[in-house]
């Protein structure tokens, strides 16, 4: 048979066509090796620290169902169930106490303080981003520090007000006192979040014809959403946590939120009633937790957004 033959060469003298050798890189293998254990000591170490964060709320969970028998034991193991699990301390909870009660209370009041705070912090924070110029932003720092102003020193003279507003030992007090740290935090947020809207969202509404505040209605607050749901979120996690105010200005069982009502009624004396005061914090961290995840896209937005200066 005869020999191939190639362009440019004869059959007895083929062109020879050179082949570039495929050089590596020596220690690329251990480059990917390190590569490799930082990334699993990464996760090994986020995997510790989530655990070490679902280990408490997984004792709650279980300190629920648990009887006194095998709570109390010091030989039983707190993760396990040693006898079997029972739903009298669920049942003690919701006859024996006031919890529905202070859900009820407490819904109300973060309900009232939250429509007062979007009320309140929407114009101002507008106003102080859009309207003051250049002493828009010290006016918001300004406003920002009477939130940093601790409640053990404001709790004296707000019960003057409190008083003359005839709202003492009623959930009323606390809906006119929340606010006084509400709106300060929530505008200095929103300040952040309206930097970021371009002016020409506005111009090209008053352009086709809208007043300003129609320019705001229809076109600012639809983009401004994700900081809105921020502040609502914030409020209502600030109203919940609150301990200082609603213990000074409510006794009464009847008007107590959760913060308070729990932690008063639940502990009588040197007694602690564990298994109905984790039943009770954990039916509240649940909900707040599903929140928090529900609108977790719109609370990382609103942040974002509200971190660029615009």
């Amino acid at each position: 048979m005869a020999a191939p033959t190639y362009p440019g060469g004869t059959a007895d003298a083929p062109i020879r066509v050179p082949v570039e050798p495929i050089i590596v890189a020596p220690g690329s293998g251990r480059a990917r090796v390190r590569r490799a254990g930082a990334r699993g000591g990464l996760y090994a170490v986020a995997s510790l620290f989530a655990v070490f964060a679902a280990l408490p709320f997984a004792w709650m969970v279980l300190t629920v169902f648990k009887t006194d028998g095998d709570l109390y034991k010091p030989i039983n193991n707190p993760f396990l169930f040693n006898e079997p699990p029972t739903l009298g301390n669920l049942d003690a909870l919701f006859a024996n106490t006031s919890f529905l009660t202070f859900v009820g209370n407490t819904l109300l009041v973060a309900a009232m303080v939250v429509v007062i705070t979007v009320l309140a912090t929407v114009p101002a924070a507008y106003s102080l981003t859009r309207l003051a110029g250049r002493w828009g932003e010290g006016l918001g720092i300004a406003i920002f520090l009477v939130y940093l102003v601790p409640p053990t020193l404001l709790f004296i003279p707000l019960t003057r007000v409190v008083s003359f507003a005839d709202a003492k030992n009623s959930i009323w007090s606390l809906v006119l006192v929340y606010p006084s740290f509400t709106i300060p935090f929530c505008t200095w947020l929103l300040m952040g979040f309206f930097k970021s809207i371009p002016w020409d969202i506005e111009e090209q509404a008053m352009i086709d014809g809208y007043s300003r505040l129609g320019a705001i209605v229809r076109a600012v607050l639809p983009v401004s959403l994700p900081g809105i749901l921020t502040v609502v979120a914030f409020s209502v996690a600030l109203t919940m946590h609150e301990f200082v105010y609603a213990l000074a200005f409510v006794t009464a069982s009847s008007q107590k939120t959760l913060s308070v009502g729990v932690t008063t009624e639940l502990v009588r004396g040197d007694v602690f009633f564990w298994q109905q005061l984790m039943a009770a914090a954990v039916l509240v961290a649940i909900p707040v937790a599903l929140l928090y995840n529900l609108f977790l896209d719109r609370f990382i937005a609103g942040f974002t957004l509200g971190a660029v200066k615009g």
